[in-house]
């Protein structure tokens, strides 16, 4: 009787995964050297009140925690940046591959984009206000107006770069415009898209704050101009550390996605 030993091979870890477990200690060792940083350059270098030490401000942190407005206010203005980012990718996303696509629509669109893209976002919060009021649609349409520019033009840009060779190939081959869309001109130009939705993204959190500085009853953008008028510097510094690590916990959840479902199509990051 002849048996056959058969050798269980260890099953791969995940690309995906490994790659940001493997990021996890060097974050943290990042992180933990910045505060280290902080607290010697607020203790022994500059030495006074209006520059906190990392320990107050944890302290102060726990206390906003505690009584609730640290996570209302957050939950607030991440309500507003993902709607608003939202809202502009969608739209960015359609007018750039019709830009990319259709001559003759560039042509006409394009003026538009390249003048309105030069008014900055915060110039139009007087305007917003006017129209929409000091509620969430003013918020929207502010981070929105300031993600979709940036979309469009990657959009368009990743479109443009196709070559030509591959499009007349796949209508060699019979393909309708629906599927050189979907096998074509969607997977090459994805890296860029996925590219101008992360710059999009940093621009949403820098409008977001100038938007609820002067038009808001809520969010962080609102605790920062409290804390400023009652000279409240741990509560500045609360909201700014919250700012960052949202931006940074939101880059890498858009790193995970393009990886996990663009892969194939983009080798970012």
């Amino acid at each position: 009787m002849t048996m056959t030993m058969t050798t269980l091979q260890p099953k791969a870890p995940n690309p995906v995964a490994r790659l940001f477990l493997g990021s996890f200690g060097t974050y943290l060792v990042s992180f933990g050297s910045l505060f280290i940083l902080w607290h010697v350059a607020a203790t022994y270098v500059v030495g006074s009140a209006l520059f906190p030490s990392p320990v107050g401000v944890v302290r102060q942190a726990i206390v906003l925690a505690l009584d609730g407005s640290l996570w209302s206010n957050t939950r607030i203005s991440l309500a507003r940046i993902l709607s608003g980012f939202a809202v502009g990718s969608v739209l960015g996303i359609a007018i750039g591959f019709l830009l990319g696509t259709i001559p003759v629509a560039k042509r006409f669109i394009e003026p538009y984009t390249e003048f309105l893209r030069f008014i900055p976002a915060t110039a139009l919060i007087t305007v917003a206000v006017i129209w929409f009021g000091i509620g969430e649609a003013s918020k929207v349409f502010l981070i929105a107006y300031t993600t979709i520019f940036i979309v469009i033009i990657n959009t368009a840009t990743g479109v443009a770069s196709i070559n030509r060779n591959k499009i007349r190939a796949a209508q060699c081959l019979g393909a309708n415009r629906f599927q050189i869309f979907r096998y074509v001109q969607l997977p090459a130009a994805l890296p860029f898209v996925l590219t101008g939705m992360r710059i999009a993204m940093a621009n949403s959190f820098t409008t977001i704050v100038a938007a609820e500085l002067v038009a808001s009853n809520e969010g962080l953008g609102k605790m920062l101009w409290d804390a400023r008028l009652y000279m409240l510097i741990d509560d500045i510094f609360v909201a700014l550390i919250c700012l960052g690590f949202i931006g940074f916990a939101a880059d890498r959840l858009f790193r995970w996605a393009i990886l996990r479902f663009a892969g194939r199509f983009s080798p970012i990051l």
